[in-house]
């Protein structure tokens, strides 16, 4: 299958809520990476579809962009929302979560970044001391 149309089916029936489609569009040992909820592999990854994304959202929209492979490896840019059903969230906008709850997110994010080896020539000398 290309990667445009693999890409589609899997967020289309993510948005549907059914896991077991969007698990199809891995390997066995194929990783989704959910910057909330973390990884999950093979067929876990139609339990976070089930048990989380539909469980703290609705009315969810995946928008693919652009989408491109090459050698194997596909790309595309994405735009992604949802109604939250978190009681501490809904209404509000955008992601609507409060300040504490994302600065704990994007500090998780910082940090497994700067851990990637890629990233070592990105970062002053201290900072890398630092970590």
């Amino acid at each position: 299958m290309k990667f445009e149309s693999l890409i589609k089916k899997m967020t289309r029936a993510a948005v549907q809520g059914n896991g077991a489609t969007v698990a199809d569009c891995f390997t066995d040992d194929g990783v989704y990476h959910d910057v909330f909820y973390g990884n999950f592999t093979g067929r876990d990854i139609a339990r976070m579809i089930e048990d989380y994304f539909h469980r703290d959202g609705e009315n969810f929209r995946w928008d693919i962009f652009e989408p491109v492979e090459q050698r194997n490896i596909g790309y595309a840019r994405y735009l992604f929302s949802y109604d939250s059903r978190l009681p501490d969230s809904t209404g509000l906008a955008l992601i609507g979560f409060s300040s504490n709850k994302i600065s704990r997110f994007i500090a998780r994010e910082t940090d497994a970044l700067v851990k990637r080896p890629e990233s070592a020539s990105h970062l002053s000398a201290s900072t890398r001391r630092s970590l």
